[in-house]
């Protein structure tokens, strides 16, 4: 079995040492968040970090990186309070994945790739069209990450849209049923495949 060292890691080569932390926590979810500025320039990105927080309320996190430079996700979500998280699929990872390129402020993403926004509800922020889950989503929090300078995004969900089909009867959410996309490391697509749900687990007599 190989074996990294802290001291091994700390010494690696820049883009080696980023792709080899980035795989090793495991598969990630693969995530458009969709944003507007309040002079009404589209945005959309791709983030690889959203992961469930709670239920009750039904909150999300995705972590944003720091600052230091200009992150118009992060600037577009705290001027205007909403934005929209819509799940990466096997027809439009490609384009999906243009998005990670630097643009600046005044150039959106949906313009560079054939990717789609849609509006619906009240809401400011656009969806991305034909994504199988679009999540309406409402800031309601961040927390800085002394560590490393990151930023932990906190929203609620205030509306939640899924193609036909998907959910069961019990509320369960069949991803692999719409070709969701996940992430290894930092570009690594993979589209899973539900193998079985088992059942709630108690303690053994």
């Amino acid at each position: 079995m190989q074996y990294f060292s802290l001291e091994n890691i700390n010494a690696l080569k820049h883009l080696y040492k980023i792709n080899l932390i980035n795989s090793c926590s495991g598969f990630k979810s693969a995530n458009l968040i969709g944003t507007k500025s309040k002079d009404g320039i589209e945005n959309v990105a791709v983030f690889s970090s959203v992961t469930h927080v709670g239920s009750n309320p039904p909150i999300l996190g995705f972590f944003s990186r720091p600052t230091t430079f200009t992150r118009n996700t992060y600037n577009n979500i705290k001027e205007t309070g909403v934005y929209t998280i819509n799940p990466i699929h096997e027809l439009n990872f490609e384009e999906a994945h243009h998005t990670s390129a630097k643009y600046e402020s005044g150039v959106s993403e949906f313009d560079k790739t054939t990717l789609v926004s849609e509006y619906k509800t009240d809401c400011h922020a656009p969806f991305v069209k034909d994504a199988p889950i679009q999540l309406q989503m409402k800031f309601v929090g961040e927390y800085n990450i002394k560590e490393n300078g990151t930023i932990l995004v906190l929203g609620e969900i205030q509306g939640l849209f899924i193609k036909d089909g998907l959910v069961t009867d019990d509320g369960f959410i069949n991803l692999s049923q719409a070709n969701i996309a996940s992430i290894n490391g930092l570009d690594g697509y993979a589209f899973p495949k539900l193998k079985e749900r088992l059942p709630y687990q108690r303690p053994k007599l």
